[in-house]
């Protein structure tokens, strides 16, 4: 990594002379609801005017500046110093489906490796593994599983059969489903066949999964049950592109036109002569698309991230190599898929990275997110897991309710023991995971405790624990280091093809997002005096472009290839990484001071157990104000909040002295118990704020809580602001009727 760049240099790519082809504890409590810190699906400057009368010059402009070249070259790619913002070079970018771009190879070292097609890498992974398991499933109460060899054969199946059903080239297969071994299959054969695998997020609305089967033209649809089913059949009429529906689970309750089951679809392309296949696979290239991305769409439409082959395939080898997996003929890496597959993370972990190492991933349960997770884990024994920090968080809270239950010597064991994990992970991690002797205390912790815990989190042989896709906070870290579970921050994007740095066990800092992955380089664009800039990628991950929509596409990356990732950050002096906050959501006070919201939220949700969400308010206005939300219990078949309190929740009130179990006991200051607790946690935070600006003055318990059904979530849970600003802008204003001073008896300020 570096903030200083080398020389520029020179290296190329010879493309290939093939043609382009066709026209083409108990947790029962824990869930997740969606990912993503990614940080950012959305890029910096994103325009959202019309074009308007220039429509038709900028679509003519674009076709001409992004046309191929059909004959056999050699073009070259240089890694630039400067971030000039004109119009990108065309070779390195395209908002084609059917485009080709220059890909990002370095000279040596993890850039250099040799470009491979997903078929490519999945053949290779066959001749090396064949015989391990690539996937396993529940049915009933028996472990199914599917060896290498048998995935790759059911994949080049599939293939068949959506060519058979008509797949055209460059167009999309949606998949619409909780994650299974059909959506895997479903995916890796839509990339087989030509077309593009398109994840669709199973929380969106009919209306939604219109959008997407249009805006990449897609021919099938594949479903998970007749409730995702309906969503298709709402809107089937407004798809002109599309050929035939597959439902992967349940039977049919009605039968339709080009409706088909699973089996039915994977006996259509059973006995098909492989010719056609090989043929589309034999022009298939690195550098071109195979898989899109949609973005949660908080600013505006969902934007199609088109991921080359290579992006897939060389992020798979380069985040395998770096993290330091192990090879199946070694010993084998076990997963657990159960994060939404329509989001690169979880693609990313669940199906490329594990592929390249003949890891086995095993599949948890549709109601994983009601609480059968942990069932899953402990069954398993992942030996690596992925949670966002919402899954973590829930673990912690699960556990101190526990806890609290226990006996007293119980809960005296547990808290000495906590303190030397702490304290003896803290030496590791300054140390850079080498310590010279493994103090005694933390031997016998390790005996008492920590082992104990693992293994009830089904965590006992896992050795890699990560988090991402959202910030997670300094008091959840320390949580699970205490207890020997140190969760690594990755940070990326789904147009970097998910990460682009990783903490390492020698490797890593509280609330730091880790340092490069090697052949990717970071530059922090225009850093102020503290050296906060936007952070900004380069290299092998980063994507194609936006489908169809070139200006977009130039938004987010610059004239020299740079991808700005439209996020705030810094390096510290040993080039660890830390994200300060996202451009779009800095508030600018009428004063003219530049506050990240995240910190404050963050700080004020630490300090109140009881908040679940925090958003801050104060862009132009003369002070800072906060809108907060309850813990509550969560409809498990919609996804609503209630009205009823999580069980933590109520402890938490009981031990305050309220007798609340409802958040309609709560909202709109209605128990003052609890009211004046949040006061003396938000006044904790004022007290630390690094000026009276940054101080909260107003707050508020809204009614209920953020979630996505309501529209105040995106899909990766990531809070969408605008949103919120108008659907609570009666509450806004009224914060500034009349402006607080330190002498409100509501809203008392400690003297600063």
């Amino acid at each position: 990594m570096s903030t200083a760049m080398d020389p520029p240099r020179e290296v190329s790519y010879p493309q290939s002379s093939c043609g382009t082809g066709d026209s083409v504890a108990s947790l029962d409590d824990v869930a997740v609801d969606f990912i993503a810190n990614e940080s950012s699906e959305e890029s910096a400057g994103e325009r959202e005017e019309e074009i308007g009368a220039n429509t038709e010059l900028t679509n003519k402009l674009t076709d001409i500046l992004t046309e191929q070249p059909t004959h056999t070259e050699t073009v070259s790619a240089q890694r630039p110093d400067s971030l000039s913002l004109a119009m990108a070079e065309p070779e390195r970018w395209t908002s084609r489906g059917d485009g080709e771009v220059n890909l990002r190879m370095g000279e040596s070292g993890f850039a250099a490796e040799p470009p491979v097609t997903v078929d490519q890498m999945f053949k290779t992974a066959v001749e090396r593994f064949g015989s391990y398991t690539a996937l396993g499933w529940k049915e009933g109460e028996q472990m199914k599983t599917m060896n290498y060899q048998e995935y790759y054969q059911a994949c080049r199946t599939a293939a068949k059969s959506f060519l058979k059903l008509g797949l055209e080239r460059y167009h999309g297969v949606g998949i619409l489903g909780f994650n299974s071994a059909e959506w895997f299959i479903s995916d890796i054969a839509a990339i087989m066949a030509g077309g593009f695998a398109v994840g669709i997020y199973t929380t969106n609305s009919p209306e939604a999964c219109q959008y997407l089967a249009e805006n990449c033209k897609a021919n099938i649809i594949v479903v998970e049950n007749h409730k995702q089913l309906q969503k298709i059949l709402q809107v089937q009429d407004k798809l002109p592109h599309m050929k035939a529906i597959i439902q992967y689970k349940d039977a049919l309750k009605e039968k339709r036109p080009n409706l088909y089951t699973w089996a039915e679809f994977m006996e259509l392309g059973r006995d098909e002569s492989n010719t056609q296949l090989d043929d589309i696979i034999a022009t298939q290239k690195p550098n071109q698309c195979c898989t899109l991305i949609y973005t949660s769409g908080t600013t505006g439409q969902p934007k199609g991230v088109m991921l080359s082959h290579d992006n897939l395939t060389w992020t798979a080898f380069a985040v395998g190599r770096h993290v330091q997996l192990t090879e199946a003929t070694k010993s084998q890496e076990i997963v657990v898929s159960y994060l939404p597959l329509s989001h690169i993370a979880a693609q990313m972990v669940d199906i490329w990275v594990t592929m390249k190492v003949g890891g086995a991933t095993y599949f948890a349960q549709p109601d994983a997110l009601k609480g059968s997770l942990v069932n899953t884990m402990r069954e398993v024994r992942p030996t690596a897991f992925m949670g966002v920090p919402r899954v973590w968080e829930k673990m912690q809270e699960k556990m101190k309710s526990v806890g609290a239950k226990s006996s007293t010597v119980r809960r005296k064991v547990a808290v000495w023991a906590k303190g030397v994990g702490l304290k003896t992970n803290l030496s590791k991690m300054n140390q850079n995971g080498a310590m010279a002797r493994t103090p005694v205390n933390y031997r016998l912790a390790k005996k008492l405790v920590f082992r104990k815990v693992r293994k009830a989190l089904g965590l006992d042989r896992c050795t890699k624990c990560y988090t991402g896709a959202a910030p997670i906070t300094k008091d959840t870290l320390e949580f699970f280091l205490s207890l020997d579970i140190p969760v690594y921050e990755l940070y990326g994007m789904s147009e970097s093809t998910g990460p682009h740095t990783i903490s390492l066990p020698n490797a890593f800092r509280l609330t730091s997002v880790g340092k490069l992955i090697p052949g990717c380089e970071t530059k922090i664009h225009s850093p102020d005096q503290e050296g906060n800039g936007e952070i900004c990628f380069w290299g092998r991950h980063v994507f194609m472009g936006y489908l169809n929509q070139a200006d977009k596409t130039e938004d987010a990356l610059d004239a020299e290839g740079w991808l700005h990732s439209g996020d705030l950050g810094k390096h510290d002096d040993n080039g660890f990484l830390f994200v300060t906050g996202r451009i779009k959501e800095l508030i600018i006070t009428a004063g003219g001071e530049n506050i990240p919201p995240v910190p404050i939220e963050d700080a004020v949700k630490e300090a109140v157990s009881l908040v679940s969400n925090a958003m801050l308010i104060g862009d132009k206005r003369k002070f800072l104000a906060m809108l907060l939300t309850i813990k509550c219990q969560v409809n498990g078949d919609t996804g609503a909040p209630e009205d009823e309190l999580t069980p933590e929740a109520v402890e938490l009130c009981r031990k305050l002295g309220s007798n609340a179990t409802r958040v309609s006991e709560i909202a709109g200051g209605r128990d003052r118990v609890i009211h004046a607790a949040i006061q003396e946690g938000i006044n904790r935070v004022n007290e630390n704020a690094t000026s009276n600006a940054q101080r909260i003055q107003k707050w508020i318990i809204l009614d209920q809580d953020f979630s996505i059904t309501g529209g105040e979530l995106g899909p990766t849970m990531k809070l969408k602001r605008p949103v919120v600003m108008k659907m609570y802008k009666e509450q806004v204003e009224h914060f500034y009727k009349e402006v607080v001073t330190p002498s409100t008896p509501d809203n008392s300020l400690p003297p600063k």
